[in-house]
This record gives C-alpha cells, sequence and structure tokens, in this order.
C-alpha cells in the first residue's frame, strides 16, 4: 500500500522520486535513482533487483519501453508488480499489474509518472499530479513533497474500507554528481507526511553549510557557529 511520483525535471535534468506507504523504512530499501541516467521506482510485490537493472539498462541505451518488455518477458508474477520509470530524455513508463490489489492505477505525464496501489480510489493519483504541477517553476523536491501531500489530501491509502496511515516517507533527488542533493526520510512517525515536509525544509537550511564545507573547507564556517547563526534568524 504506497503511493509514488518519479519525475525528470524539464528545466535542469535532476531526477527524483517521492514516496509513502504503510509499509517500514520504504526509502531503505529502494535504489531508484542514478544521476545523468533516470529513475525507477518498484512497488507492490516488491523485486528489489529491478530497480538496479533498469538503471543499468537506462544507462546502457535502452529506452523505458523496451525494458518495460525485458521486465515482463522475464517475471511469470509480472500482474503482481507496480513501477515506473523515466529516462534521461524524458520518457516515461508505467505499469500497473491486474493482481495489484484495490485500489491501483497510473497516471503518466511528460516527465513523471505518478502511481500507487491499496489507495482510495484514483482521486489519490490525482491528488499526487495536483500537488506536482502546482508549482512548476519550484525545485524538484519541493514539487515532489506537494506531490505527496496532495496524494494525503486527496484520501491518501485505504484498507478494507478504513483510511490506513502513512508509516514511512522519503524523497530523493540527482543532479550531476554521483550522491544524491536531497536525500531526506521518515519512518513510524504519527503524522509521516507532514514531518517529511519539516525535515525537508530543516535539510534545505543545512544545504549552504554542508556546500561550503565541500567547496571550500579553509573557509568554511564551525557547525557550532552555523547552527547558532540558524537559531538566531528565527528569533
Amino acid at each position: 500500500m504506497t503511493y509514488s511520483i518519479i519525475a525528470r525535471c524539464p528545466h535542469t535534468g535532476r531526477f527524483g522520486v517521492g514516496s509513502t506507504t504503510f509499509s517500514m523504512a520504504c526509502g531503505r530499501r529502494n535504489e531508484s535513482v542514478r544521476p545523468n541516467v533516470g529513475v525507477s521506482k518498484s512497488q507492490a510485490f516488491y523485486l528489489r533487483f529491478v530497480d538496479p537493472l533498469v538503471l543499468e539498462m537506462l544507462g546502457q541505451g535502452y529506452t523505458p519501453a523496451h525494458i518495460m518488455r525485458v521486465l515482463e518477458a522475464d517475471d511469470p508474477d509480472f500482474a503482481y508488480r507496480q513501477f515506473g520509470i523515466v529516462d534521461r530524455e524524458g520518457n516515461v513508463v508505467a505499469h500497473t499489474g491486474s493482481s495489484c490489489g484495490p485500489w491501483a492505477g497510473h497516471t503518466v505525464g511528460p516527465y513523471y509518472a505518478a502511481y500507487g496501489n491499496g489507495l482510495a480510489g484514483p482521486q489519490t493519483v490525482a491528488g499526487i499530479i495536483s500537488g506536482f504541477l502546482s508549482q512548476p517553476d519550484a525545485p524538484l523536491e519541493d514539487r515532489l513533497m506537494l506531490a505527496l501531500e496532495g496524494g494525503r489530501d486527496a484520501g491518501g491509502q485505504m484498507s478494507n474500507g478504513r483510511p490506513r496511515p502513512e508509516r514511512s516517507a522519503w524523497i530523493r533527488v540527482v543532479d550531476r554528481l554521483d550522491y544524491p542533493e536531497i536525500d531526506v526520510r521518515v519512518d513510524l512517525h504519527d503524522n509521516t507526511v507532514a514531518e517529511l515536509r519539516r525535515i525537508l525544509e530543516e535539510f534545505k537550511r543545512y544545504q549552504p553549510y554542508y556546500r561550503q564545507r565541500w567547496t571550500q573547507p579553509r573557509s568554511a564556517m564551525p557547525e557550532e557557529r552555523f547552527v547558532a547563526s540558524l537559531a538566531a534568524a528565527t528569533r
């Protein structure tokens, strides 16, 4: 029972994924996004090897459509899988198997895919898309956050006619370098999506500090002074 969005920013070429689920540690168990290559996010009856395999094939130049055909041909349980793929050209595919459970589905846009299973209904996916498209010029991480909030506010997850809480969530965004620019997650929180928003905003405040330590170590501010400056700015 998960809903997700994957995307390539049309302005910067950055790739990102945002996801939330009833299951634990969804961010730790996924290898979904690679700089200069693409993004692949699998869920439902999840096979961990799929996303690394997809990224390797994207890196070799295969199209998302071709990769989906390969996955289908090699998987006798393809009807239980759900995933999306976006490549560096902005090509997108998504798959929702007929055995992913109620309600499951996806929508593909020009550079994104939104999808989920065990949802309240198609309105959850529509809410994801509405949130994502609401600020088209915002940084990708903010758009992914808005997407998860939109899915939550549209009904989120459902089980046996009852709302099911989000218990883990994550956002990861990469640019050109071989590590994530944004990598935030929440596990086992009473209000997971709201907590992810809080952590994302705090993480963004620290980015200049960490960037300076990387690029200008001789003149980097001591962490204690940086933390004190943040505290002073909020008084």
